[in-house]
């Protein structure tokens, strides 16, 4: 699996992906900083304290607050700007790495929205519902367990997909349980890892992609 890791990092480079690097890192900023702006405004107006250091003090816990954990969802939000080009990254991929076993049918442009959507909005919901779980000290193992479960899923779903269609891909992870969660496990790890977060979307795609061809 780690070699897997290493060989995505290659083919990103091979596939010419440094753009989609740039612009998943850019959309998790944004929408990171709307959260902390956003959050914060909505406190400040529904917290009222008359004292200006405390307001303040109170205001910078809760965007600082809300910082960590947009830092933690960051893969949930990056894995939307993927979704986006999902095909066009496989596609890439598989130029560059399987240029004999590429699909015939042209890539498209964001082909599972409504997927995509409700992938992030459970994602975040998630791991949301996760956070009171690091008061009991368990909530870090928990956080690892969901995600690997989430990552391995939904990015191999995408890589399988992509040629065999969503419900056969199902059936495939049913199959290749170990292969497919460990992979998440690994890719959920990597998440831990600053600046590397930015775009473990990417790295997901890329690798089940790798993980999809070795087990088909």
């Amino acid at each position: 699996m780690v070699n897997k890791v290493l060989k995505s990092f290659n083919s990103i480079g091979k596939a010419g992906l440094g753009g989609y690097i740039v612009g998943s890192a850019l959309f998790g900023i944004a929408i990171i900083v709307l959260m902390i702006y956003g959050i914060s405004t909505w406190a400040d107006q529904l917290i009222e304290i008359k004292q200006t250091t405390i307001d303040s003090l109170v205001n910078i816990a809760i965007g600082a607050a809300t910082g960590i954990a947009g830092w933690f969802m960051l893969p949930a939000f990056s894995a939307l700007f993927v979704g986006i080009f999902v095909e066009n990254i496989i596609h890439r991929v598989e130029q560059a790495e399987y240029p004999n076993e590429m699909r015939e049918k042209a890539p498209g442009f964001w082909p599972d929205f409504i997927h995509d959507i409700r992938f992030t909005i459970k994602a975040l919901v998630l791991n949301i519902l996760v956070l009171p779980l690091y008061a009991f000290g368990i909530g870090f193992l928990v956080s690892i367990i969901l995600n690997s479960y989430l990552i391995g899923r939904e990015f191999f779903e995408a890589a399988a997909g992509y040629h065999l269609g969503k419900d056969r891909a199902r059936d495939l992870i049913g199959s290749y349980k170990m292969e497919v969660y460990g992979g998440g496990f690994i890719l959920t790890l990597l998440t831990l890892i600053p600046l590397v977060n930015f775009f473990i979307p990417l790295i997901s795609v890329v690798y089940m992609v790798h993980t999809y061809h070795r087990l088909k």
